[in-house]
């Protein structure tokens, strides 16, 4: 019995040391890039500074607003999508111990007492007898994964428990992107109604002016008319702007956790530059985008996939044992005599399965080749959002400088055409007409740098604000 059992030891040890792993080794797919690493829109346009780079978890504080820290800090903490995304995250670590468990044994029992009479009609033996039987078994159950097949699919869940990091990570960018985003759009529209309230201001007294002229009778009726139709035109505007800033303000408040009826924000034109922002390399943006990063551990996990179909076609190799006490009576229950054991391995290998193997085979195959194309598309897209903000901002800029002169040229022409009106030289018409170019181009200066400052957000977002891969659980952070 000895020599039965050491052989049977002996042969266990051989399949574990013969034991390999089937499919292919994982390797990183390459990304189509330029040929030089460097972003075509930062070409001449600025030299990067050790202060635009962006910190790490609050990049928001590079924009130097107390109010918006504060904002950002409490989504951290109360968003309900970003719990959401926590939750998942917590889902795909509890399945790494799932699966990790397939690699121990695993050991049950099911004790029994039982009494058993036998059939006096059963074939054969025309006897009656009863019994009793009283078993404690011990049953020991382990898969040798001589072929990979269990360690493939522990390291398959902890990529998607890395991948779920990485969208964990991707949903929190997107979230406080979109905080920073309405909260310069509620300073903009605070900024357009703070000049539609001066302008209203400036239009009223325009309007007395023109009744003191008419009622002096140096001005026709028409001119009183005309500027209180401007008058009311730009209190329509300046009306129509709170509806916009009270949507960005509900917006802000869902995002922070809080209903809309109990959230305000005190109005606060937005007046600030916005910052400057290193964007790096191209090639360093692979490793700053978790979504990028997301997509790249779903290509090693559909590899492992691919190993685990091909571990199918090969025996799955089963030890089993088996030990425990067994008796007629309760008296010799656990008498050494009542022992009883049995191990030994056992192997299951389909025969015949009508191309079942086969076809889950190929469908891990072309769900890699899926998973390399999205990962690609992934990161040309992160490519393409760089370079549209760089543009926007580079552009912006020069516009915001064109529209600057503009605006001063519209207000040196409105207080000509003014002055020329009181004089008596030129009708009101050409005091409306450069009324309202001179707002236009106001308004347009408060927009642009809107724009600016939300190219800037979205800039920001597209190099995975601050963010690196090396934020990513290891695996021995994983277990």
């Amino acid at each position: 019995m000895r020599q039965g059992a050491c052989t049977i030891i002996a042969t266990i040890i051989m399949m574990l040391l013969a034991g390999c792993t089937v499919g292919p080794k994982y390797a990183r797919p390459s990304v189509p890039t330029a040929p030089v690493d460097a972003f075509k829109e930062t070409d001449g346009w600025k030299i990067a500074q050790p202060s635009d780079e962006l910190r790490r978890g609050a990049w928001w504080e590079i924009f130097g607003d107390a109010q918006l820290n504060a904002l950002e800090a409490q989504l951290t903490i109360s968003n309900q999508d970003l719990k959401v995304a926590q939750a998942h995250f917590q889902e795909a670590r509890a399945m790494i111990r799932f699966n990790r468990a397939s690699q121990f044994p695993t050991i049950s029992t099911a004790p029994g007492v039982a009494s058993i009479r036998d059939s006096a009609n059963r074939p054969y033996f025309k006897t009656t007898s009863s019994t009793g039987d009283f078993v404690l078994p011990f049953d020991l159950s382990y898969e040798l994964d001589i072929w990979g097949r269990v360690r493939r699919t522990v390291a398959a869940s902890r990529e998607e428990a890395q991948a779920t990091a990485a969208d964990l990570e991707t949903v929190s960018l997107s979230l406080h992107t979109e905080l920073a985003f309405d909260y310069f759009e509620l300073r903009s529209a605070d900024a357009q109604k703070q000049l539609l309230d001066d302008t209203v201001k400036a239009y009223q007294d325009a309007l007395q002016l023109t009744r003191n002229r008419f009622e002096g009778g140096a001005a026709p009726k028409s001119d009183v008319a005309q500027a209180r139709t401007q008058l009311q035109t730009t209190m329509v505007q300046d009306t129509d702007v709170s509806v916009e800033r009270a949507q960005f303000e509900h917006a802000i408040a869902i995002l922070i956790g809080e209903p809309p009826a109990a959230f305000t924000l005190a109005p606060a034109p937005l007046h600030v530059e916005p910052p400057s922002i290193s964007a790096g390399l191209p090639s360093q943006l692979l490793e700053r985008r978790p979504d990028i990063a997301a997509a790249e551990r779903r290509v090693a996990e559909s590899n492992e996939q691919i190993g685990i179909a091909r571990a199918a076609f090969f025996p799955t190799i089963v030890l089993t044992a088996s030990a425990g006490f067994e008796g007629d009576s309760i008296t010799n229950w656990f008498n050494w005599p009542s022992r009883f054991w049995a191990v030994g391995p056992s192997a299951l290998e389909t025969l015949f399965d009508a191309g079942r193997r086969r076809a889950t085979s190929q469908a891990a195959l072309a769900n890699y080749d899926a998973t390399v194309a999205g990962y690609r598309e992934t990161a040309l897209t992160a490519l393409q959002q760089v370079e549209d903000n760089l543009a926007a901002l580079r552009i912006l800029e020069q516009e915001a400088q064109q529209q600057k002169d503009a605006t001063a040229s519209a207000q040196e022409s409105l207080q000509v055409f003014t002055d020329r009106y009181i004089g008596g030289a030129d009708p009101y018409l050409q005091v409306l007409t450069a009324q309202t170019i001179a707002l236009q181009n106001e308004r347009n200066e408060v927009d642009i740098l809107r724009r600016r400052m939300d190219a800037s957000v979205l800039l920001i977002k597209a190099l995975g604000g601050g963010w690196n891969v090396s934020q990513l659980p290891k695996v021995a952070q994983l277990r």
